[in-house]
């Protein structure tokens, strides 16, 4: 099978010829172990300073060259794009305040992670925040019914379409975009989660523009040609859902419904992205989703308990424990290769990737170590007792 056809067959909840191997997300720091030189492809503070130095092009060349390449050299069948800047962009870069915090032009400060490298949200100038209203936000939903839905050839779209001409005969090109997390709105993070409780009808309204500017957003996917789309959106901490599951069915689920359907009627596939414990929703994910990518393992979500839940109904995608990429060793990803094929891959239905990414701080080691064990074990038929403990 072509590593198209091998992820196919796995949404289709069929055995394809071997596991398929797809990540959703890769920082710069894979890109360079593994192809031996320097990338800008989710390169962080360096990747913003050079679109504030007018590199945008450089920027856009390097993912086009190492994303194809980096799927080439790990063997992986996944190639995921996104929308880039348009040519020209070149945004004011922020005042420096010391060497790590910066000032943007609202006032609001961000510094530079000691952990990932990002530039971060740090503290808001709540003095410039201006209190939406449902007025005001049924203006801005009856405004989109004029606004065109845009140009497919436009150069955001530059990298998907380099994907899809290098790689579309062979690979599986799957396209990141914006999702519905918690509609919330407020001048600061906490008043922002109240006012879910304290406003449901203005959330219902803030839901209502965002459900609807996502349905665009699925209809310019279905004219670029990719194979599948990703919403990419949190709704769980690590140890439990950010906000109760009647208020996910009440203002999310909807939307997150009405986005598939289009979807599946448009012929795309929809892979969801979603970090965090979210089982008290497990059912609407497999009434909704094709598959469910980033299975956090350390926040409670078993893909081998999964399997029985909904694997009928359900593509599940991880198994690897994104921390011990990061901090354990081949022996640990060998063990986490080995409950996943046990439990998750037999009878098809499962794509083997990281429990969220290959991440800043993910061992080259380990990685290789996903392919070897890929390579060795991933032949399907895949018998359950050979991983027998």
């Amino acid at each position: 099978m072509l590593p198209r056809e091998r992820v196919l067959a796995a949404l289709e909840l069929r055995e394809p010829d071997r596991v398929p191997w797809g990540e959703h997300s890769i920082n710069y720091n894979v890109y360079e172990d593994i192809l031996g030189r320097e990338s800008l492809v989710q390169a962080q503070f360096r990747e913003t300073k050079a679109y504030w130095d007018g590199r945008r092009d450089e920027v856009v060349e390097s993912n086009k060259r190492d994303r194809l390449d980096l799927v080439r050299a790990l063997d992986m069948d996944i190639v995921t794009v996104s929308v880039v800047p348009p040519k020209g962009y070149q945004p004011r870069p922020m005042d420096p305040v010391d060497d790590i915090t910066y000032r943007d032009e609202k006032g609001n400060l961000w510094r530079v992670s000691a952990t990932t490298f990002d530039l971060m949200p740090y503290k808001w100038n709540t003095d410039n925040y201006v209190e939406p209203t449902l007025d005001g936000l049924q203006t801005e939903i009856d405004a989109l019914e004029d606004e065109p839905l845009g140009d497919p050839e436009d150069s955001r779209w530059e990298l998907v379409h380099h994907a899809r001409r290098e790689m579309q005969d062979t690979h599986f090109i799957l396209l990141l975009g914006d999702d519905m997390e918690w509609p919330r709105f407020g001048r600061t993070d906490e008043e922002s989660w109240m006012n879910l409780v304290r406003e449901p009808e203005m959330c219902r309204k803030v839901a209502e523009l965002q459900g609807r500017k996502l349905l665009r957003q699925v209809r310019m996917f279905a004219k670029l040609g990719v194979d599948g789309v990703m919403p990419c959106g949190d709704l769980g901490s690590s140890t439990a859902m950010m906000a109760s599951p009647k208020l996910y069915r009440e203002l999310v689920y909807p939307w997150h419904k009405a986005y598939a359907d289009l979807a599946h009627e448009l012929g795309l596939p929809v892979l969801k992205h979603c970090c965090g414990h979210i089982m008290p929703i497990i059912e609407e994910f497999a009434e909704i989703y094709d598959a469910y990518e980033s299975i956090q393992g350390s926040a409670g979500m078993d893909i081998g308990k999964l399997k029985p839940l909904v694997g009928d109904r359900l593509c599940l995608w991880g198994g690897i424990w994104h921390e011990r990429i990061i901090a354990g060793t081949p022996e640990d990803i060998r063990n986490d290769a080995r409950y996943a094929f046990r439990t998750a891959a037999p009878g098809g239905g499962f794509i083997m990737g990281s429990t969220h990414s290959l991440a800043v701080g993910a061992k080259r080691e380990n990685i290789l170590e996903m392919k070897r064990c890929r390579d060795e074990w991933g032949a399907y038929p895949i018998d359950p007792a050979r991983f027998a403990d």
